[in-house]
């Protein structure tokens, strides 16, 4: 029987655990968990987003025993663990450390342990070469690779969660420091309570919905669809309602169902806008791509803002659908470069609107766009009034139930940008929509003949 949970824990994470720990009693959930992590574990997954409520045994296996049993299997393995603050990250290593150190763990990995000069809870050597680091979000990690970096709650609190700085710190950490250490073909997991529409996975779900890197994503509610308890075990059904009523439905959304939400703003009535799984046909209505563009860029390149061209259909009997919207962080010449390449996929029958900021460079930086677009039919205009003033035409088609997208990967990030609008965090998606209806009913003329400020 010993020698069979030896050969258990070897190959299973959740065995592993259970012969490292003989009080632990996993549900139904950390099954799911553990085997998204042996995935990874075996390189069937590279880029994997785990969520999961609070208390809920999250970090037992991601941040303590799968990177014990990870270095088990393979002792050569460089490993990057790291949370929102240096002390727990540190907490996590010595954890990690004493695992790999203890009787239970040379049972099973005979030959595999720690190198003589591991003391150092935060940063520590296998005897084969193998390496396992801790670091707090915001900290430097330079001079050590990692075959997996793992990111446990990289957001600490609330407060943290709110504010704009925090957020663009440990986005700037993540891209500029954490996932350059990643060795060939390494693997990124994170793993987090989600706060907040903007944090770090939230980043990462915007990426991939506007075509970047692709993540595994496992989603775990603290209550189903049909009201189940994710751990029923530990907190019930009626345990959880308690949790709501105390907490409030901003949080309950957040910490525990995994969908952060702004407060709605008063302006789109997001569930009168319907989703249909047929775009209108080309060459029949009106058609206008109207871009609404972020105002500078950041030092590395990337724009704090987002720039995004959407494109608005209105059919002849005046319905109007959202057909698609390109998105995307950039600096001018990334900008530049998706406006005309976006201008070739939609083809001479659209309109393209852009913006004029106010002044002579303004007016410059217009004709230069114009110059780059000669041969499509462009729209140049000055915004004028509120963002909200501006929105309330458009608005109201949407809320009257005139308003359609076509079901696609940016609708997730789109709905929700109009539903916290003008509250949210972000609106460049909402000023496009604005501009292509305002530009419905303008006149057009041709970039290859002429320019109107």
């Amino acid at each position: 029987m010993e020698l069979a949970r030896r050969r258990a824990a070897r190959t299973d994470l959740l065995a592993f655990t259970g012969y490292t720990n003989p009080s632990y009693r996993p549900g139904a959930m950390h099954r799911r968990i553990a085997e998204a992590l042996e995935r990874v574990e075996r390189g069937e997954c590279r880029r994997l987003l785990i969520f999961a409520p609070p208390r809920h045994g999250k970090s037992e296996l991601v941040s303590r025993r799968f990177p014990a049993w990870a270095l088990g299997r393979n002792p050569h393995r460089q490993f990057i663990s790291a949370s929102y603050g240096q002390d727990l990250a540190s907490d996590f290593g010595r954890d990690v450390r004493n695992l790999v150190a203890s009787a239970e763990f040379a049972a099973l990995f005979p030959g595999v342990g720690l190198a003589e000069d591991s003391g150092s809870k935060a940063r520590w050597h296998t005897n084969q070469g193998g390496s396992y680091v801790a670091a707090g979000v915001g900290t430097a990690i330079t001079g050590r690779g990692a075959d997996i970096l793992s990111i446990d709650d990289p957001t600490k609190d609330r407060a943290d969660a709110e504010s704009p700085v925090v957020r663009e710190g440990v986005w700037s950490w993540f891209t500029s420091t954490a996932f350059t250490r990643l060795m060939p073909n390494g693997a990124v997991i994170v793993t987090q309570t989600r706060w907040h529409a903007d944090d770090l996975s939230g980043r990462l779900l915007d990426q991939m919905a506007a075509g970047g890197e692709r993540w595994e994503v496992l989603n775990l509610p603290a209550l189903d669809d049909a009201g189940e308890a994710l751990w029923p075990e530990r907190y019930s059904a009626e345990a959880l309602a308690g949790i709501r009523e105390a907490i409030g439905p901003r949080d309950w959304a957040a910490l525990y169902l995994q969908s952060p939400v702004v407060a709605e703003g008063a302006v789109f009535d997001v569930d009168a806008i319907k989703v249909c799984d047929i775009p209108p046909a080309p060459g029949r209505g009106t058609w206008i791509r109207a871009w609404d563009l972020a105002a500078t860029a950041a030092p590395n390149g990337r724009s704090p803002d987002w720039t995004a061209g959407l494109l608005l259909h209105q059919a002849p009997d005046n319905r109007l659908t959202v057909c698609d919207i390109v998105r995307l962080r950039a600096g001018p010449e990334g900008v530049e470069r998706a406006i005309v390449e976006t201008a070739k996929r939609d083809g001479g029958g659209v309109l393209i609107s852009l913006p004029v900021d106010p002044g002579a460079a303004g007016k410059t930086v217009a004709e230069y766009f114009v110059r780059q677009l000669l041969g499509y039919t462009v729209q140049t205009s000055r915004e004028t009034g509120s963002k909200t003033t501006r929105a309330m035409p458009i608005a109201s088609q949407a809320n009257g139930g005139n308003l359609a997208i076509v079901r696609a990967p940016w609708n997730r990030a789109f709905l929700e940008e109009l539903r916290a609008f003008p509250n949210g965090q972000h609106d460049d998606q909402a000023d496009a929509l604005s501009r292509a209806f305002a530009e419905m009913a303008v006149p057009t003329f041709d970039a290859s003949y002429s320019w109107v400020g």
